[in-house]
């Protein structure tokens, strides 16, 4: 039951994620639909790849697709006004996408018996694949390569249900509310992971061989 109702708000939320950032873009009507869809069912076409399972089997699943039309549909016709923080509805939209396809990308690798590595993959994956072809298709620096904490709570989700340390399905809905909640804190209180840059070495070591070629002139007349 929990895993019907985690790929319907999730087909859901990213469907409408990819409608708004089709939106930004100014794409046609075509263009919001491709996206959304994209977006969507791109994380699950990516996970089945990669633990083993033919992409075919996205096709067996009319009624998502259904959802997902409907959702688009249902948000391209909102009036304006009500959608004015569109990009607060894309940061929310996504973080409920990214909770529940990750928990449901989790529930399915321990369905098949994978170890927890594949499990915690199989999370990432389903919780941000949809999410990093949506921005690519938008020319936009995915989300999961920023500096914020995105794909680190698709993992602990991933870690937890994999272990099964917990079990039943007010669990997992408790678990949703959770990550949601933690991806929406990592973007309002911009909560980050550690960065190391080059930039300043670049520039200090371009800096100095300025430096040596302005004195290896003087010194030449």
């Amino acid at each position: 039951m929990a895993w019907e109702v985690f790929s319907i708000i999730g087909t859901i939320a990213f469907a409408i994620s990819g409608a708004i950032v089709a939106m930004e873009e100014e794409y046609d009507l075509f263009g919001v639909y491709l996206l959304g869809i994209v977006t969507a069912f791109g994380g699950g076409a990516i996970r089945n790849l990669l633990i083993g399972l033919p992409v075919s089997t996205l096709w067996s699943q009319e009624m998502m697709f259904q959802i997902a039309i409907a959702a688009i549909t249902v948000f391209f016709l909102v009036p304006h006004h009500l959608i004015k923080h569109w990009n607060r509805w894309g940061n929310f939209t996504d973080a409920i996408g990214l909770s529940a396809f990750a928990i449901q990308g989790a529930i399915y690798a321990v369905s098949l018996e994978l170890p927890i590595s594949a499990v915690i993959v199989a999370a990432v994956l389903t919780g941000s694949g949809g999410g990093i072809i949506r921005d690519l298709l938008a020319r936009r620096k995915p989300l999961v390569l920023r500096d914020e904490i995105y794909a680190v709570w698709a993992a602990g989700a991933g870690l937890i249900i994999g272990l099964q340390l917990l079990d039943g399905d007010i669990f997992l809905y408790a678990l949703f509310i959770v990550i949601t909640a933690l991806r929406v804190l990592s973007y309002t209180k911009h909560w980050k992971l550690p960065v190391r840059t080059l930039k300043q070495t670049t520039e200090t070591e371009s800096n100095n061989t300025t430096i040596k070629i302005d004195t290896n002139k003087r010194a030449h007349r």
